[in-house]
């Protein structure tokens, strides 16, 4: 297929999911609000900073990441039921469902937003004592235990064991690459999630970091997986459309770690995992925050920040919530270009 013909499949694809996102909007937020899937917000003393910053959101619907995994998945089985039962030659054309590039990432994408689902409806319904969702433990295994499986694949099944390092060549790394995929598949999963903070954040952070690797993928010559990263990129502007401040849903687990497990997962399918802290500068931020915030306390008895993670340092500051984030983006889109740069840089 020309490269013509790829960019339109691409932008066309794109552009059919974020239509379906919006028109599937109203059908989730009925549900969502008739069956009282809100937000809850801590109010227990342990984080008095956020809570008073955000007690106004209480009572927002969750689980609008919904919107973004199912309109994938559901393109995606579409288009490609349409052109095996029909044989047309326009859903040959739309049909961007292949084992070879974006069947794992697809499963991926569905198995953590089952996950996250789970998570979000314990905390919405309140099953744990004490309030949130499942544990950090328990959320720590399951997706770790995600991880596994997903390193198991790609280094036994598919044999990948070479690590690419722009301007210096390829390294095998032999069953190093076990430990760093399950690292950076669970390092980026919660990292999104820290970042799923302020209204429009995670979003907009998020359909950056797709465009990114859609663009990444575009000149590998992986053309279905490109497809697959504008597809997110166009639901997640749809959900943005609704997210952004005053939010009419929040992205919840099921959005945040299952879109951030699928990136990390992009990332290694196009050997270019090592510029993901660059084209996710702003995840690096969000959990570093966290990070040093928590060893900080720990070690010393003090706080680096008013409160982490970093977003609502700043809201802490009195930078409006606005502001907050559509600086971030900025932020976002300039790292995002300057790890693709530095991506095709000896190749």
């Amino acid at each position: 297929m020309p490269d013509s013909a790829v960019l339109i499949k691409i932008f066309s694809l794109a552009a059919i999911s974020f239509v379906v996102a919006i028109i599937l909007t109203p059908i989730l937020t009925h549900f969502l609000y008739k069956y009282k899937v809100t937000k809850k917000i801590r109010d227990d003393g342990t984080t008095p900073v956020y809570s008073e910053l955000h007690k106004k959101k209480r009572g927002t619907p969750t689980m609008g990441g919904i919107l973004v995994w199912f309109t994938a998945i559901f393109l995606a089985s579409l288009f490609w039921f349409l052109d095996r039962v029909l044989n047309i030659e326009l859903f040959h054309n739309l049909n961007f469902l292949t084992r070879a590039q974006t069947l794992l990432p697809l499963g991926v994408l569905a198995a953590t937003a089952v996950l996250g689902l789970i998570d979000d409806y314990v905390d919405v319904r309140g099953l744990v004592s004490g309030g949130g969702g499942l544990r950090i433990r328990h959320r720590l295994l399951l997706y770790t235990l995600v991880a596994v499986v997903g390193a198991y694949w790609f280094y036994y099944k598919l044999e990948f064991d070479i690590l690419r390092v722009p301007g210096f060549g390829v390294f095998p790394i032999g069953w190093w690459y076990v430990p760093l995929f399950i690292f950076v598949v669970v390092a980026t999963s919660f990292s999104v999630n820290e970042t799923d903070g302020l209204d429009g954040l995670a979003g907009g952070v998020l359909a950056v970091a797709f465009f990114a690797y859609g663009l990444i993928a575009f000149l590998q010559g992986r053309a279905e997986l490109a497809v697959l990263s504008g597809v997110l990129a166009g639901a997640l502007l749809a959900f943005l459309w609704f997210n952004i401040y005053p939010a009419r849903f929040f992205l919840g687990d099921t959005g945040s770690m299952s879109l951030g497990t699928v990136l990390a997962v992009i990332a290694f399918l196009t050997n270019s995992v090592v510029v993901l802290p660059i084209i996710g500068f702003v995840l690096v931020l969000e959990s570093g925050s966290v990070i040093l915030q928590t060893v900080s306390r720990k070690l010393f008895g003090k706080k680096l920040f008013l409160t982490s993670p970093l977003h609502h340092h700043f809201e802490a500051l009195g930078w409006p919530e606005t502001k907050v984030t559509m600086r971030f983006w900025v932020v976002a889109a300039v790292f995002a270009a300057i790890g693709v740069a530095i991506n095709l840089i000896g190749r």
